[in-house]
């Protein structure tokens, strides 16, 4: 059964409406204004509320880039916000980039909650967990709070200096920081007999190593799950495939996690996405997610 996921616990986050290719979201007090090419339908609300409501808009100058359009030149560009829910809390600084991003990906409190969960039902004291293309570490930061032993590893340094930013926010400490190609880090950690509780996959479309290593998600996300499923502890283990790729379905999510990893217990497949308070609903991504618990 596919499954349908939305978040439940967000009260600093709020997807206010969405179309036209555009969507209007509440970031704590800040409402942005952002493109979203899933939004390929007509807005709910009317422009003036929107123009209303917004306090900063983003204006592509090219497909990758473009500038913040302040409704007071005197705003920050940089705030922070809370996500809590029944087991953690973490806070997060969020800030204008010139690539659209504000530092979080909201729908991703779903996963996070899966992982909190699963890190406070594991039996081993220290829980290992692995979070992969791991950005500003939504997901380290939940793995720590709930008392995992966590390992983030990201390709972009700016990304990770970002992500301890977070973790000091948060009141947390001893996350391990790896910049590096994440295929090239799994395949030395199979080398050195390393094994995780917990495992966090939320590769992009596209991307780049350091040292300029290419990343194509469908040329290389086999190969990536073939070797990261020989990571997990054998015993008690999760993991967390999540992609978001046009071209993916959560069909597509399944096979690959079944093929890599034949004996896969409690495998849930489906997609993700934000509800406005408007009415429609924002689909991104598609995930994949097992786990297997000690008797």
């Amino acid at each position: 059964m596919i499954q349908l996921l939305t978040p439940q616990h967000w009260k600093d986050y709020e997807l206010i409406d969405c179309g036209n290719f555009e969507k209007l979201e509440r970031f704590g007090d800040v409402v942005t204004v952002r493109p979203e090419p899933q939004a390929v339908w007509a807005k709910i609300l009317p422009d003036s509320e929107w123009t209303r409501l917004q306090t900063i808009r983003f204006r592509g100058r090219s497909a990758t880039s473009g500038d913040w359009v302040k409704k007071n030149p005197k705003a920050a560009d940089r705030w922070h916000i809370n996500y809590q829910n029944d087991d953690v809390a973490i806070q997060f600084r969020l800030a204008l980039t010139s690539f659209k991003h504000v530092g979080i990906f909201p729908e991703q409190a779903v996963n996070w909650d899966y992982i909190s969960k699963h890190v406070k039902q594991f039996k081993a004291r220290s829980p290992k967990v692995l979070n992969l293309f791991a950005y500003t570490g939504g997901a380290s930061l939940i793995a720590r709070a709930a008392g995992a032993d966590t390992t983030h590893v990201d390709s972009i340094r700016q990304v990770v200096t970002w992500a301890n930013e977070n973790q000091e926010l948060s009141g947390l400490e001893n996350i391990r920081w790896v910049v590096e190609d994440a295929l090239k880090f799994v395949k030395r950690e199979l080398k050195r007999g390393k094994k995780y509780n917990g495992i966090i996959l939320d590769p992009p479309a596209y991307g780049h190593g350091p040292n300029g290593e290419k990343w194509k998600l469908e040329d290389h996300i086999n190969e990536m799950m073939q070797d990261v499923v020989q990571l997990l502890d054998p015993e008690e283990h999760f993991l967390i495939l999540n992609t978001y790729s046009l071209g993916f379905s959560s069909v597509i999510v399944e096979n690959l996690i079944r093929s890599a990893f034949p004996k896969v217990e409690n495998l849930e497949t489906g997609e993700l996405y934000l509800q406005a308070t408007s009415g429609i609903k924002l689909p991104l991504g598609v995930f994949g997610k097992f786990y297997k618990t000690k008797e």
